[in-house]
């Protein structure tokens, strides 16, 4: 295993350059460097090369929690992967078990930013095929998972988003994308290779031991709704076959952390009627039990929501609407509503009742195009997937 994993690095010294993207502190290039020593000595010093990742993670990740996200510079990122690409060859070179450094590369993965060719994903490839297939999840899990759906909400046919099979180009551009009508696409991905492959089975068994963030309750807007990092075989075992505890692992860009994945999936072709180019397009995974809920809320972006397994209901409304739907004043919640579509409060939110909504239940092999601003509200029906593609 260390001759595979050590060939995913430049066979020499000074080929590994800890080329940055920005400026950061003399004294954390000065780690840098040694930490570099200490993986191409011979042998490779294991336990400092662990302590100095360590000290690398730590340090950064000061840095990351800083401030604001987007302003967050991409070369404290990229410390953060080294620190993280480092702690990670410690664990190997040392034989210790491959649990914990899939996790320090996926910690890398979803808060550093690329080094060495996306080193940090080459090397989960090669560390995943070694991990025991009961580290996956628990054994048999899966086939406890609940099966019987309940009953849809009722969509009144006046109220019902259209539906439309494989339209053409054109027809798509003038009839939904530029008056900003939402439609649900038929036939479209079918020959999506998710369509036949993708079960929760296949999840624990692609990605059991990857470290995702989860939310935990039913809606963002609830008090008690919190995240946690966990890895998808717990989530499994918690939330998905566990029926009293309910987790979300939602808006998530899955398919940036484990390209496999996005190997089962494509970019609808209505999507090449925008003005951004394909690497601007936002594609997330929605993975959850019946029963989570997105609240009534609004996005910057158009999107087409794909259904590969299970159902969802969701309610629509025209931007235009917005006085009647109360959005939040708080500015982290401003896109969002105060009022719970299936069980409004008419009292406190009286011109709700004159909002014209539009339904649908979306079922797999359906995509929803939901026009940019428009609000929409979304309940699974059952323990479901979607894919998200949010494009200019």
């Amino acid at each position: 295993l260390w001759t595979e994993v050590r060939a995913l690095l430049p066979a020499a010294e000074e080929g590994l350059t800890l080329e940055l993207s920005g400026e950061v502190e003399d004294g954390v290039l000065q780690l840098l460097r040694r930490a570099r020593e200490l993986f191409y000595a011979q042998p490779c010093e294991a336990a400092a090369l662990g302590r100095l990742g360590e000290i690398l993670r730590d340090y950064s990740w000061e840095r990351l929690n800083a401030g604001p996200w987007r302003e967050i510079s991409k070369a404290w990122r990229q410390v953060y992967t080294y620190g993280c690409l480092f702690a990670a060859l410690a664990e190997v070179a040392a034989g210790r078990p491959l649990a914990p450094a899939l996790r320090l590369c996926d910690m890398g993965l979803l808060m550093g930013a690329s080094v060495l060719d996306n080193v940090l994903a080459r090397l989960v490839r090669v560390l995943q095929v070694q991990l025991p297939r009961e580290e996956l999840c628990a054994p048999g899990s899966v086939k406890r998972v609940r099966i019987a759906s309940p009953p849809a909400p009722v969509v009144q046919p006046e109220d019902a988003v259209p539906h439309l099979r494989c339209p053409s180009l054109e027809h798509f551009r003038d009839n939904y994308l530029i008056p900003g009508k939402p439609v649900v696409l038929e036939g479209i991905i079918d020959h999506w290779p998710c369509m036949k492959k993708w079960s929760v089975d296949y999840f624990c068994q692609v990605a059991g031991c990857r470290t995702v963030p989860v939310e935990l309750g039913s809606r963002y807007t609830d008090e008690e709704w919190s995240q946690k990092l966990m890895t998808v075989g717990d989530f499994i075992n918690q939330h998905i076959v566990n029926e009293n505890s309910v987790g979300y692992l939602a808006q998530h860009q899955l398919f940036d952390q484990i390209p496999e994945l996005k190997e089962d999936i494509r970019i609808p072709d209505y999507c090449c009627l925008g003005e951004g180019e394909e690497d601007d397009i936002t594609i997330n995974a929605w993975f959850g039990p019946a029963g989570t809920v997105s609240p009534l809320h609004q996005d910057p972006q158009q999107n087409f929501l794909a259904q590969v397994f299970g159902r969802k209901y969701i309610c629509l409304c025209s931007p235009q609407e917005s006085e009647n739907l109360y959005p939040h004043e708080s500015q982290i919640l401003h896109n969002t509503s105060q009022v719970d579509v299936e069980d409004p409060d008419l009292v406190k939110f009286p011109n709700f009742r004159k909002a014209a909504l539009q339904s649908c239940v979306l079922m797999p092999g359906q995509v929803l195009f939901i026009p940019v601003q428009y609000w929409h509200y979304v309940r699974s029906l059952d323990t479901s997937f979607s894919v998200s593609f949010w494009w200019s």
